[in-house]
């Protein structure tokens, strides 16, 4: 099961205020999230959801999803079904549509079974140096899960933001995430410092065998010390103290073109060895047909204009 479908998850919705729903059957589960992107377009989604083991319990898995989207009066379902293949034939039974926005469809991980040199080992050379020497430069890697620790990671994002000219989300969205998942003990914060100062910082969601990297950040004017580089090193070798099996970098591009956005980021995680990893396509389930179908056409054309 992924974490975004993981009792933590349904937790930090529950603080932001959204309702949550968590159903199961024999051989399929699955949570979803009424929220909704404006006063007259609610929707359930379900982040990398429902999990079925098979196309029989994943068939059973939205069905029930359909009567309990009916039941919230929204608009449409969204779903990104794992634990069996999924065929666009199969969707299409169901009156699902395939969508080209949520979360990425494609993930890298890594397999933490291998030895701490193994895993050293498989990096690039750059990130092996950067890895073995970053303490020779004055700068210390620490693992925290105290909310008081928080601030410093928004300070970081926020920096971020302002030197890309980007957006995340909002303080309330971050701080609530960021302060539930480690009250669940399901989250954890680690930083570089340098000179007594942060100047890298990242949050990890912590599942039962997966770590994720889920956001990070780190000062610009720091940037040729390579302390991104050294703080994800040392968050994928505290995911192998714990136990973990794997280690997922989270969303990354299969595109060649090195002007894609996600294009940097991208080369990032590969060149710490590990493994591309398909995981779903994401589809909507139309609820109310006729509003749905003004819902698409209202966002190809916002597309258009852009």
């Amino acid at each position: 099961m992924h974490y975004l479908q993981s009792p933590a998850w349904a937790a930090f919705h529950t603080a932001l205020g959204n309702k949550t729903f968590i159903r199961s059957g024999e051989g399929w589960h699955y949570l979803a999230i009424l929220d909704s992107e404006s006063s007259r377009i609610t929707r359930l989604y379900c982040p990398y959801g429902p999990q079925a083991e098979d196309e029989h319990s994943l068939g059973v898995a939205l069905e029930s999803l359909m009567a309990l989207a009916r039941s919230q009066g929204v608009m449409f379902a969204r779903v990104q079904p794992l634990g069996t293949p999924v065929t666009e034939r199969t969707m299409r039974r169901h009156g699902l549509v395939k969508v080209d926005y949520s979360q990425p469809s494609l993930t890298w991980q890594l397999d933490l079974s291998p030895s701490t040199d193994e895993l050293v080992a498989a990096m690039k050379q750059n990130n092996r140096s950067i890895y073995r020497n970053y303490t020779k430069k004055g700068m210390s890697y620490r693992r925290s899960t105290n909310p008081r620790d928080i601030p410093t990671l928004m300070k970081l994002l926020r920096s971020v933001e302002e030197h890309n000219g980007i957006t995340f989300h909002s303080d309330d969205y971050f701080t609530t995430q960021f302060a539930t998942l480690l009250e669940q003990n399901a989250g954890s914060l680690h930083f570089i410092d340098y000179e007594d100062s942060p100047i890298a910082a990242a949050f990890v969601y912590e599942g039962p065998s997966t770590n994720y990297y889920a956001y990070a950040a780190a000062t610009y004017e720091h940037r040729k010390l390579n302390a991104p580089t050294a703080l994800l090193a040392e968050i994928i070798f505290d995911a192998k103290r714990q136990g973990k099996q794997l280690f997922d970098f989270y969303g990354i591009t299969d595109s060649t073109d090195s002007s894609h956005r996600w294009a940097g980021f991208t080369r990032f995680k590969k060149s710490f060895g590990g493994h591309q990893q398909f995981l779903s396509y994401t589809y909507d389930m139309p609820v109310k047909t006729l509003q749905y179908k003004s819902y698409q056409i209202a966002r190809k054309l916002r597309s258009l204009q852009r």
